[in-house]
């Protein structure tokens, strides 16, 4: 049942009226539950614990922890009391986290025993005074002195749409992160377009393995489930080994995974043979684009049919989806604009004919307001007429599905022709030695860049260049085809399973 809410809080206080016993989250390595009903006793409780020490709504919370009941219940709590959540990302460097902790502003620090120590070097060095409180990551508060009473519709402070809720800083490949800050109003459009597209109700179970300090894994799979009213069963981290055996043992109807883990899952001989998939309706795929040989092969092999999707940190995450029923998806697009407008553009911001490469741009109730005290970057990343630059490169075809084909810093320029990285990858992937592959442009004296791809080996294949340059010429002919591979164990890649093409260097 979809609801009216304006904020985090809303749903929060109306789920717990609505079904206060029915199970929101499972923690799926200890089976332990928490209900609607005792999320909102845990927000109660952080309310008092936050106001004891001296933060007020409307300030700034971090939280630095893996994924896990207090990880979950800590993000959702603060921006339902009227605070703003900042989860920083555990891959942060230490000049980045330094940065993070002093650009955002924040009161207080949320961390655990095993990560306080990477935090105490930054937070003496700031010049300001930052508290710092240590938690178990694992731990599920349910206050017995909280009353059934309160579980009212005004138990928590009441926020408008337009207030800031969650404070994202993304992980670029270069430069100091940016700040992206996004209203519950965003978050609440966002999780009510993949609500209403993957047609999700209260009977949906959602596996969620991805980080939560990843838009991905904090819009879908965690504030998604209170618009629809559902459950998250949630994993410490992302394991190949034990993914297939929490899908079953919990009955979970979809899946939330990013093209990595479909490449790993793939690569898995063991698979899921002995696992009852029955329950999965379908694989939700975002963040990157998916090579549509592993679409095929994940459905031909485990059963299971993928929604190829996309979405931004600057737009709460979906911003295009592949229609629900199988035979409207189109293998290799994002899909159609899911509670969005999208277009694309030329070099000078005109909109292009069908089936012409430009930059998609696009407008929504999700799309942010800005970066956080960063008006200059504010300014660059939208349109004169307010539309988001999203910095990646596409087309849509005469059905009005969109496709990406890379990002526009990333365009291979070969000879003065644009060679998008992922035309290559994906021909290379098709060979069957190789289980991931990104190209990247090298210097080259005539043509000034040539081609050359990084590839991640399947397990016990044995590199061969020859047959993969004859695979490639084949595939892409031979202007397209690389002229170096080289052979690593993993691609560098963000928490959202984004390939980090800039961290590539290539070789002499």
């Amino acid at each position: 049942m979809m609801m009216q809410a304006d904020s985090v809080g809303d749903l929060v206080t109306l789920r717990a009226q609505d079904c206060p016993e029915k199970v929101y989250y499972v923690c799926a390595e200890s089976g332990k539950e928490l209900s609607y009903a005792g999320l909102l006793r845990t927000c109660l409780w952080l309310d008092r614990k936050l106001s004891s020490l001296g933060v007020r709504p409307g300030d700034t919370v971090s939280v630095y922890m893996p994924n896990g009941a207090s990880t979950a219940t800590l993000l959702l709590g603060i921006m339902a009391l009227g605070f703003v959540a900042n989860p920083i990302n555990l891959l942060c460097q230490p000049s980045q986290l330094r940065h993070v902790l002093l650009h955002s502003d924040t009161r207080l620090v949320f961390t655990t025993d095993k990560l306080a120590g990477q935090l105490h070097a930054p937070l003496s060095d700031l010049g300001r005074n930052i508290a710092l409180q240590v938690v178990d990551a694992e731990m599920l508060v349910e206050e017995g002195d909280i009353r059934a009473g309160d579980l009212h519709v005004e138990a928590l402070h009441r926020v408008g749409s337009a207030s800031n809720a969650l404070l994202m800083y993304t992980s670029g490949t270069t430069g100091v992160p940016k700040g992206v800050m996004l209203t519950h109003g965003n978050l609440l459009a966002s999780a009510q377009n993949l609500s209403r597209e993957h047609l999700l109700s209260e009977t949906d179970r959602v596996l969620g393995s991805l980080p939560l300090y990843h838009i991905n894994g904090l819009v879908v799979t965690l504030i998604a489930p209170l618009v629809h009213g559902g459950t998250v069963i949630m994993t410490s981290h992302f394991s190949v080994s034990g993914f297939w055996r929490d899908v079953a043992r919990y009955q979970c109807t979809w899946i939330n995974v990013v093209p990595t883990m479909v490449a790993y899952l793939l690569n898995d001989q063991r698979g899921a043979q002995e696992a009852d998939l029955g329950a999965v309706r379908f694989c939700r795929s975002a963040s990157s684009a998916l090579p549509p040989e592993h679409l095929r092969a994940f459905k031909r092999r485990f059963g299971v049919g993928i929604i190829e999707t996309m979405g931004l940190t600057e737009t709460a995450a979906p911003v295009f989806s592949n229609p629900f029923p199988e035979s409207q998806r189109k293998a290799g697009s994002v899909g159609r604009p899911s509670g969005t407008q999208a277009r694309i553009v030329d070099d000078d911001g005109n909109p292009v004919e069908i089936g012409q490469r430009g930059e998609i741009i696009v407008s929504g109730k999700n799309v942010m307001p800005g970066y956080y005290k960063d008006p200059e970057r504010t300014r660059e990343a939208f349109t004169k007429d307010g539309w988001l630059r999203t910095g990646d490169i596409g087309y849509q075809d005469k059905d009005g599905y969109f496709y990406v084909i890379g990002r526009a810093k990333e365009l291979i320029i070969k000879g003065g022709e644009n060679i998008a990285p992922r035309e290559i990858d994906e021909a290379v992937v098709k060979h069957p030695s190789v289980l991931d592959a990104a190209a990247v442009g090298m210097p080259h004296p005539d043509y000034g860049q040539d081609i050359a791809v990084y590839v991640v080996l399947r397990e016990n294949a044995v590199f061969d260049g020859e047959d993969l340059r004859r695979h490639c010429v084949k595939e892409l002919g031979n202007f397209k085809a690389p002229s170096k591979f080289v052979v690593v164990d993993e691609l560098p890649r963000g928490p959202s399973g984004k390939v980090q093409r800039l961290k590539l260097a290539i070789p002499a």
